[in-house]
Protein backbone atom coordinates (compact mmCIF):
# COMPACT_ATOMS: atom_id res chain seq x y z
CA UNK A 1 0.00 0.00 0.00
CA UNK A 2 1.31 3.43 -0.62
CA UNK A 3 -0.45 6.51 0.30
CA UNK A 4 -3.62 4.75 1.43
CA UNK A 5 -4.56 3.16 -1.68
CA UNK A 6 -4.19 -0.54 -3.28
CA UNK A 7 -1.50 -0.92 -5.74
CA UNK A 8 -4.20 -2.67 -8.58
CA UNK A 9 -6.18 0.11 -9.82
CA UNK A 10 -9.37 -0.40 -9.07
CA UNK A 11 -10.88 -0.41 -12.25
CA UNK A 12 -9.24 -4.26 -12.27
CA UNK A 13 -9.67 -5.19 -8.69
CA UNK A 14 -11.77 -7.49 -9.69
CA UNK A 15 -9.62 -9.68 -12.23
CA UNK A 16 -7.02 -11.85 -10.26
CA UNK A 17 -5.53 -14.78 -11.98
CA UNK A 18 -6.98 -15.93 -14.89
CA UNK A 19 -9.01 -19.19 -14.21
CA UNK A 20 -6.51 -20.75 -17.05
CA UNK A 21 -3.59 -19.91 -15.26
CA UNK A 22 -4.97 -21.57 -11.85
CA UNK A 23 -6.22 -24.98 -13.99
CA UNK A 24 -3.32 -25.30 -15.77
CA UNK A 25 -0.50 -24.82 -12.64
CA UNK A 26 -3.31 -27.39 -10.82
CA UNK A 27 -2.72 -29.99 -13.88
CA UNK A 28 0.88 -29.91 -13.61
CA UNK A 29 0.84 -30.07 -10.39
CA UNK A 30 -1.38 -33.45 -10.36
CA UNK A 31 -0.09 -34.82 -13.48
CA UNK A 32 -3.66 -34.78 -14.75
CA UNK A 33 -4.85 -34.39 -18.52
CA UNK A 34 -5.72 -30.64 -19.06
CA UNK A 35 -8.90 -30.43 -20.64
CA UNK A 36 -9.27 -26.91 -19.54
CA UNK A 37 -7.18 -24.66 -20.95
CA UNK A 38 -7.85 -24.58 -25.08
CA UNK A 39 -4.73 -25.18 -26.49
CA UNK A 40 -3.69 -27.88 -29.28
CA UNK A 41 -1.21 -30.70 -28.04
CA UNK A 42 0.30 -31.16 -31.41
CA UNK A 43 1.89 -28.56 -33.99
CA UNK A 44 0.03 -27.87 -36.76
CA UNK A 45 0.76 -28.36 -40.53
CA UNK A 46 4.57 -28.71 -41.04
CA UNK A 47 4.54 -26.26 -44.18
CA UNK A 48 3.21 -23.41 -42.05
CA UNK A 49 5.82 -23.96 -39.79
CA UNK A 50 8.93 -24.41 -42.58
CA UNK A 51 7.08 -20.85 -43.75
CA UNK A 52 8.38 -19.58 -40.14
CA UNK A 53 11.69 -20.74 -40.54
CA UNK A 54 12.15 -19.64 -43.97
CA UNK A 55 11.22 -15.81 -43.19
CA UNK A 56 13.57 -16.62 -40.00
CA UNK A 57 16.49 -17.78 -41.77
CA UNK A 58 15.92 -15.00 -44.54
CA UNK A 59 15.96 -12.17 -42.31
CA UNK A 60 12.06 -11.65 -42.90
CA UNK A 61 10.38 -10.02 -39.66
CA UNK A 62 13.91 -10.22 -37.67
CA UNK A 63 13.39 -6.52 -37.10
CA UNK A 64 10.53 -4.21 -36.39
CA UNK A 65 7.97 -5.19 -39.07
CA UNK A 66 5.56 -2.42 -40.13
CA UNK A 67 3.16 -1.25 -37.94
CA UNK A 68 0.06 -2.22 -39.43
CA UNK A 69 1.61 -5.53 -39.99
CA UNK A 70 3.55 -7.21 -43.37
CA UNK A 71 1.78 -6.60 -46.38
CA UNK A 72 1.98 -9.95 -46.79
CA UNK A 73 -0.04 -10.51 -43.87
CA UNK A 74 -2.53 -8.01 -44.75
CA UNK A 75 -2.99 -8.97 -48.52
CA UNK A 76 -3.73 -12.64 -47.53
CA UNK A 77 -5.95 -11.37 -44.58
CA UNK A 78 -7.95 -9.27 -47.32
CA UNK A 79 -8.02 -12.07 -49.81
CA UNK A 80 -9.08 -14.92 -47.01
CA UNK A 81 -11.81 -12.34 -46.21
CA UNK A 82 -13.02 -12.08 -49.86
CA UNK A 83 -12.67 -15.68 -51.07
CA UNK A 84 -14.60 -17.19 -48.24
CA UNK A 85 -17.34 -14.28 -47.43
CA UNK A 86 -17.15 -11.88 -50.80
CA UNK A 87 -16.17 -9.05 -47.99
CA UNK A 88 -14.31 -6.32 -49.92
CA UNK A 89 -11.17 -5.17 -48.00
CA UNK A 90 -8.46 -2.84 -48.81
CA UNK A 91 -5.57 -4.43 -47.40
CA UNK A 92 -3.19 -1.12 -47.00
CA UNK A 93 -6.47 0.88 -44.92
CA UNK A 94 -8.90 -2.22 -43.84
CA UNK A 95 -6.40 -4.82 -42.26
CA UNK A 96 -4.35 -4.25 -38.62
CA UNK A 97 -2.22 -7.10 -37.64
CA UNK A 98 -2.17 -7.58 -33.83
CA UNK A 99 -0.63 -9.58 -31.40
CA UNK A 100 -3.30 -12.11 -31.23
CA UNK A 101 -7.25 -11.74 -30.87
CA UNK A 102 -7.04 -10.96 -27.07
CA UNK A 103 -4.59 -7.53 -28.27
CA UNK A 104 -7.31 -6.82 -31.01
CA UNK A 105 -10.04 -7.20 -28.42
CA UNK A 106 -8.83 -4.61 -26.14
CA UNK A 107 -7.13 -1.89 -28.64
CA UNK A 108 -10.77 -1.91 -30.08
CA UNK A 109 -12.38 -1.76 -26.79
CA UNK A 110 -9.67 0.94 -25.62
CA UNK A 111 -10.05 3.02 -28.90
CA UNK A 112 -13.84 2.88 -29.13
CA UNK A 113 -15.10 3.59 -25.46
CA UNK A 114 -14.92 5.77 -22.98
CA UNK A 115 -16.30 6.25 -19.34
CA UNK A 116 -19.82 5.65 -18.98
CA UNK A 117 -20.32 3.93 -22.33
CA UNK A 118 -22.03 0.79 -21.98
CA UNK A 119 -21.35 -2.45 -23.71
CA UNK A 120 -23.26 -5.13 -24.22
CA UNK A 121 -21.92 -9.10 -24.33
CA UNK A 122 -23.54 -12.19 -24.78
CA UNK A 123 -22.86 -14.11 -21.35
CA UNK A 124 -20.65 -16.38 -20.99
CA UNK A 125 -18.17 -14.40 -22.15
CA UNK A 126 -14.44 -15.15 -22.82
CA UNK A 127 -13.01 -13.61 -19.52
CA UNK A 128 -11.04 -10.97 -21.52
CA UNK A 129 -14.05 -8.82 -22.28
CA UNK A 130 -14.64 -7.92 -19.30
CA UNK A 131 -11.08 -6.93 -18.40
CA UNK A 132 -10.58 -4.81 -21.05
CA UNK A 133 -13.98 -3.07 -20.75
CA UNK A 134 -13.14 -2.20 -17.54
CA UNK A 135 -9.76 -0.68 -18.56
CA UNK A 136 -11.80 1.10 -20.75
CA UNK A 137 -13.70 2.80 -17.75
CA UNK A 138 -17.08 1.14 -19.66
CA UNK A 139 -19.59 -0.54 -18.15
CA UNK A 140 -20.47 -4.15 -19.51
CA UNK A 141 -24.34 -5.11 -19.67
CA UNK A 142 -24.17 -9.23 -19.68
CA UNK A 143 -27.13 -10.90 -21.83
CA UNK A 144 -27.35 -14.13 -21.05
CA UNK A 145 -27.62 -17.01 -23.91
CA UNK A 146 -29.88 -19.61 -21.63
CA UNK A 147 -29.10 -23.27 -21.72
CA UNK A 148 -31.87 -25.88 -23.47
CA UNK A 149 -31.23 -29.27 -22.33
CA UNK A 150 -33.81 -30.38 -24.15
CA UNK A 151 -31.69 -30.30 -27.41
CA UNK A 152 -28.21 -29.82 -25.94
CA UNK A 153 -27.93 -26.18 -27.15
CA UNK A 154 -27.85 -22.63 -25.71
CA UNK A 155 -29.85 -19.76 -27.20
CA UNK A 156 -30.08 -16.27 -27.69
CA UNK A 157 -33.39 -14.22 -26.62
CA UNK A 158 -32.93 -10.99 -29.07
CA UNK A 159 -36.46 -9.62 -27.07
CA UNK A 160 -33.17 -9.67 -23.73
CA UNK A 161 -30.99 -8.28 -26.22
CA UNK A 162 -33.04 -5.79 -27.78
CA UNK A 163 -34.26 -4.72 -23.87
CA UNK A 164 -30.84 -4.14 -22.66
CA UNK A 165 -29.84 -1.01 -25.01
CA UNK A 166 -30.16 1.84 -23.45
CA UNK A 167 -29.60 5.57 -24.48
CA UNK A 168 -25.91 5.03 -22.94
CA UNK A 169 -25.25 1.87 -25.51
CA UNK A 170 -21.90 2.45 -27.34
CA UNK A 171 -21.14 -1.08 -28.72
CA UNK A 172 -22.28 -4.71 -29.00
CA UNK A 173 -19.25 -7.21 -28.17
CA UNK A 174 -20.11 -10.51 -29.86
CA UNK A 175 -18.18 -13.71 -30.71
CA UNK A 176 -19.73 -16.44 -32.75
CA UNK A 177 -18.71 -19.26 -32.38
CA UNK A 178 -18.81 -18.94 -29.30
CA UNK A 179 -16.96 -19.24 -26.58
CA UNK A 180 -17.41 -21.23 -24.51
CA UNK A 181 -20.92 -22.53 -25.42
CA UNK A 182 -20.47 -23.48 -28.83
CA UNK A 183 -23.32 -21.75 -30.02
CA UNK A 184 -23.13 -19.91 -33.71
CA UNK A 185 -25.55 -17.60 -34.08
CA UNK A 186 -27.85 -18.03 -37.25
CA UNK A 187 -28.32 -15.88 -40.15
CA UNK A 188 -31.74 -14.93 -38.99
CA UNK A 189 -30.16 -14.14 -35.82
CA UNK A 190 -27.51 -12.05 -37.18
CA UNK A 191 -29.70 -10.45 -39.56
CA UNK A 192 -31.59 -9.47 -36.33
CA UNK A 193 -28.47 -8.21 -34.46
CA UNK A 194 -27.64 -5.94 -37.67
CA UNK A 195 -30.94 -4.42 -37.60
CA UNK A 196 -30.79 -3.45 -33.88
CA UNK A 197 -27.13 -2.15 -34.17
CA UNK A 198 -28.53 0.37 -37.25
CA UNK A 199 -31.62 1.48 -35.81
CA UNK A 200 -29.72 2.57 -32.60
CA UNK A 201 -26.18 3.60 -33.99
CA UNK A 202 -24.13 1.05 -32.09
CA UNK A 203 -21.17 0.13 -32.96
CA UNK A 204 -20.26 -3.80 -32.71
CA UNK A 205 -17.18 -5.66 -31.89
CA UNK A 206 -17.20 -8.81 -33.35
CA UNK A 207 -14.79 -12.05 -32.15
CA UNK A 208 -15.05 -14.82 -35.11
CA UNK A 209 -11.41 -16.73 -34.06
CA UNK A 210 -13.63 -20.27 -34.53
CA UNK A 211 -14.77 -19.39 -38.18
CA UNK A 212 -13.46 -22.30 -39.09
CA UNK A 213 -14.68 -24.58 -36.67
CA UNK A 214 -18.24 -25.02 -37.38
CA UNK A 215 -19.68 -28.26 -37.39
CA UNK A 216 -23.41 -27.40 -37.25
CA UNK A 217 -24.95 -24.38 -39.54
CA UNK A 218 -22.50 -21.76 -41.21
CA UNK A 219 -20.56 -18.73 -40.10
CA UNK A 220 -21.49 -15.82 -41.41
CA UNK A 221 -19.58 -12.30 -40.28
CA UNK A 222 -22.04 -9.94 -39.06
CA UNK A 223 -19.60 -7.42 -41.49
CA UNK A 224 -21.58 -8.77 -44.54
CA UNK A 225 -24.89 -7.85 -43.76
CA UNK A 226 -26.42 -4.60 -44.88
CA UNK A 227 -25.02 -1.41 -42.85
CA UNK A 228 -22.88 -3.35 -41.15
CA UNK A 229 -19.58 -2.73 -43.12
CA UNK A 230 -18.63 0.46 -41.33
CA UNK A 231 -19.80 0.13 -38.25
CA UNK A 232 -18.19 -3.33 -37.49
CA UNK A 233 -14.93 -4.09 -36.37
CA UNK A 234 -14.10 -8.01 -37.19
CA UNK A 235 -11.72 -10.05 -35.26
CA UNK A 236 -9.53 -13.30 -35.93
CA UNK A 237 -6.71 -15.09 -35.61
CA UNK A 238 -4.24 -17.97 -36.41
CA UNK A 239 -3.97 -19.75 -33.31
CA UNK A 240 -7.32 -21.73 -33.47
CA UNK A 241 -7.49 -22.67 -36.83
CA UNK A 242 -3.86 -23.33 -37.33
CA UNK A 243 -2.70 -24.45 -34.03
CA UNK A 244 -0.23 -22.27 -33.59
CA UNK A 245 -1.57 -20.53 -30.37
CA UNK A 246 1.78 -19.33 -29.25
CA UNK A 247 2.78 -17.22 -32.19
CA UNK A 248 0.00 -14.67 -31.25
CA UNK A 249 -0.91 -13.40 -34.67
CA UNK A 250 -4.19 -12.00 -35.25
CA UNK A 251 -5.84 -9.28 -37.25
CA UNK A 252 -9.02 -6.96 -37.91
CA UNK A 253 -10.72 -5.82 -40.42
CA UNK A 254 -12.71 -2.73 -40.58
CA UNK A 255 -13.72 0.47 -42.62
CA UNK A 256 -10.55 2.57 -42.76
CA UNK A 257 -12.10 4.99 -39.87
CA UNK A 258 -12.42 2.22 -37.76
CA UNK A 259 -8.76 0.53 -38.34
CA UNK A 260 -7.33 4.03 -37.49
CA UNK A 261 -9.00 4.49 -34.70
CA UNK A 262 -7.88 0.62 -33.18
CA UNK A 263 -4.42 1.23 -34.34
CA UNK A 264 -4.59 4.45 -32.57
CA UNK A 265 -5.03 2.26 -29.43
CA UNK A 266 -2.85 -0.65 -30.84
CA UNK A 267 0.55 1.35 -31.10
CA UNK A 268 0.98 1.98 -27.79
CA UNK A 269 -0.16 -1.65 -26.75
CA UNK A 270 2.76 -4.16 -28.34
CA UNK A 271 3.23 -1.45 -31.60
CA UNK A 272 4.52 -4.67 -33.69
CA UNK A 273 5.02 -8.56 -32.92
CA UNK A 274 5.61 -11.75 -34.28
CA UNK A 275 7.28 -10.83 -37.48
CA UNK A 276 8.59 -14.09 -39.09
CA UNK A 277 5.01 -15.64 -38.19
CA UNK A 278 2.96 -13.33 -39.98
CA UNK A 279 4.97 -14.19 -43.07
CA UNK A 280 4.13 -18.29 -42.06
CA UNK A 281 0.78 -17.06 -41.65
CA UNK A 282 0.03 -14.88 -44.63
CA UNK A 283 1.32 -18.38 -46.26
CA UNK A 284 -1.27 -20.56 -43.92
CA UNK A 285 -4.42 -18.48 -45.23
CA UNK A 286 -3.56 -19.65 -48.91
CA UNK A 287 -3.81 -23.24 -47.77
CA UNK A 288 -6.42 -25.28 -50.02
CA UNK A 289 -10.27 -25.84 -48.98
CA UNK A 290 -9.22 -29.36 -48.14
CA UNK A 291 -6.84 -28.50 -45.34
CA UNK A 292 -9.69 -26.46 -43.23
CA UNK A 293 -12.18 -29.11 -44.01
CA UNK A 294 -9.95 -31.95 -42.61
CA UNK A 295 -9.69 -29.65 -39.80
CA UNK A 296 -13.13 -29.35 -39.19
CA UNK A 297 -13.68 -32.93 -39.88
CA UNK A 298 -11.21 -34.41 -37.40
CA UNK A 299 -12.25 -31.98 -34.75
CA UNK A 300 -16.12 -32.85 -34.83
CA UNK A 301 -14.74 -36.33 -34.57
CA UNK A 302 -12.92 -35.59 -31.46
CA UNK A 303 -16.39 -34.08 -30.76
CA UNK A 304 -18.57 -36.55 -30.55
CA UNK A 305 -15.93 -38.78 -28.50
CA UNK A 306 -15.48 -36.48 -25.70
CA UNK A 307 -19.47 -35.40 -26.29
CA UNK A 308 -20.18 -38.92 -25.95
CA UNK A 309 -17.96 -40.02 -22.99
CA UNK A 310 -18.81 -37.54 -20.56
CA UNK A 311 -22.62 -37.97 -21.00
CA UNK A 312 -21.65 -41.83 -20.28
CA UNK A 313 -19.80 -40.63 -17.18
CA UNK A 314 -23.48 -39.01 -16.20
CA UNK A 315 -22.52 -35.59 -17.01
CA UNK A 316 -25.41 -33.33 -18.40
CA UNK A 317 -23.54 -32.38 -22.10
CA UNK A 318 -24.59 -29.31 -24.25
CA UNK A 319 -22.65 -30.77 -27.74
CA UNK A 320 -21.22 -27.51 -29.36
CA UNK A 321 -22.67 -26.28 -32.87
CA UNK A 322 -18.48 -25.01 -32.94
CA UNK A 323 -15.38 -24.26 -31.40
CA UNK A 324 -13.85 -26.86 -29.08
CA UNK A 325 -15.08 -27.17 -26.43
CA UNK A 326 -18.18 -29.19 -24.81
CA UNK A 327 -19.92 -27.09 -21.80
CA UNK A 328 -21.51 -30.11 -19.32
CA UNK A 329 -24.09 -29.75 -16.11
CA UNK A 330 -22.60 -31.24 -13.23
CA UNK A 331 -25.51 -31.17 -11.60
CA UNK A 332 -26.78 -34.79 -12.75
CA UNK A 333 -23.79 -36.26 -10.89
CA UNK A 334 -24.81 -34.91 -7.66
CA UNK A 335 -23.35 -32.53 -5.40
CA UNK A 336 -24.73 -28.57 -4.90
CA UNK A 337 -23.62 -27.74 -8.27
CA UNK A 338 -20.98 -25.71 -7.56
CA UNK A 339 -18.70 -25.55 -10.71
CA UNK A 340 -15.38 -24.28 -8.66
CA UNK A 341 -14.98 -26.76 -5.86
CA UNK A 342 -15.68 -29.59 -8.58
CA UNK A 343 -13.58 -28.50 -11.10
CA UNK A 344 -10.71 -27.77 -7.91
CA UNK A 345 -11.37 -31.71 -6.56
CA UNK A 346 -11.93 -33.34 -10.28
CA UNK A 347 -7.60 -33.47 -10.43
CA UNK A 348 -7.55 -35.76 -7.57
CA UNK A 349 -10.75 -37.45 -8.35
CA UNK A 350 -9.57 -38.90 -11.59
CA UNK A 351 -6.92 -36.70 -13.11
CA UNK A 352 -8.59 -34.67 -15.50
CA UNK A 353 -8.89 -30.95 -15.29
CA UNK A 354 -11.86 -28.83 -16.49
CA UNK A 355 -12.96 -24.76 -15.86
CA UNK A 356 -15.74 -23.98 -14.44
CA UNK A 357 -18.20 -21.56 -16.60
CA UNK A 358 -19.17 -19.28 -14.31
CA UNK A 359 -15.85 -17.40 -14.38
CA UNK A 360 -17.65 -16.04 -17.73
CA UNK A 361 -20.65 -14.64 -16.13
CA UNK A 362 -21.71 -11.47 -14.36
CA UNK A 363 -24.47 -13.82 -13.03
CA UNK A 364 -22.47 -16.54 -11.45
CA UNK A 365 -25.44 -18.15 -10.29
CA UNK A 366 -26.26 -18.76 -13.98
CA UNK A 367 -23.54 -20.64 -14.87
CA UNK A 368 -22.33 -21.87 -10.93
CA UNK A 369 -23.55 -25.93 -12.37
CA UNK A 370 -21.79 -25.87 -15.91
CA UNK A 371 -18.25 -26.96 -16.10
CA UNK A 372 -15.98 -26.31 -19.81
CA UNK A 373 -13.90 -29.44 -21.27
CA UNK A 374 -11.74 -28.75 -24.35
CA UNK A 375 -11.25 -31.28 -27.14
CA UNK A 376 -8.59 -29.92 -29.28
CA UNK A 377 -6.14 -32.64 -27.94
CA UNK A 378 -4.89 -36.46 -29.87
CA UNK A 379 -7.74 -38.51 -29.80
CA UNK A 380 -5.42 -40.76 -27.34
CA UNK A 381 -5.43 -38.07 -24.75
CA UNK A 382 -9.48 -37.85 -25.17
CA UNK A 383 -10.32 -41.78 -24.84
CA UNK A 384 -7.48 -41.64 -21.53
CA UNK A 385 -9.80 -38.28 -20.47
CA UNK A 386 -13.30 -40.11 -21.33
CA UNK A 387 -11.79 -43.52 -19.01
CA UNK A 388 -11.07 -41.73 -16.29
CA UNK A 389 -14.04 -39.49 -15.88
CA UNK A 390 -16.41 -42.68 -15.86
CA UNK A 391 -14.37 -43.06 -12.26
CA UNK A 392 -17.20 -40.57 -11.49
CA UNK A 393 -19.87 -43.16 -11.92
CA UNK A 394 -18.30 -46.13 -10.38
Amino acid sequence: MTQGRPLLNRRLAEFGTTIFAEMSALAVRTGAINLGQGFPDTDGPEEVREAAVRALRAGHGNQYPPGPGVPELRTAVAGHQRRRYGLGYDPDTDVLVTAGATEAIAAALLALLEPGDEVIALEPYYDSYAACIAMAGAARVPVTLHPEPSDGSYRLDLDELRAAVTPRTRLLLLNTPHNPTGTVLTREELAAIADLACERDLLVVTDEVYEHLVFEGEHVPLASFPGMRERTVTISSAGKTFSFTGWKVGWITASPELVAAVRSAKQFLTYVSAGPFQYAVAEALALPDSYFDTLRAELRAKRDLLSSGLAEAGFGVYRPAGTYFVTTDIRPLGGDGDGFAFCRALPERCGVVAVPNAVFYDHREQGAPFVRFAFCKRKGVLEEAVTRLKRLTV
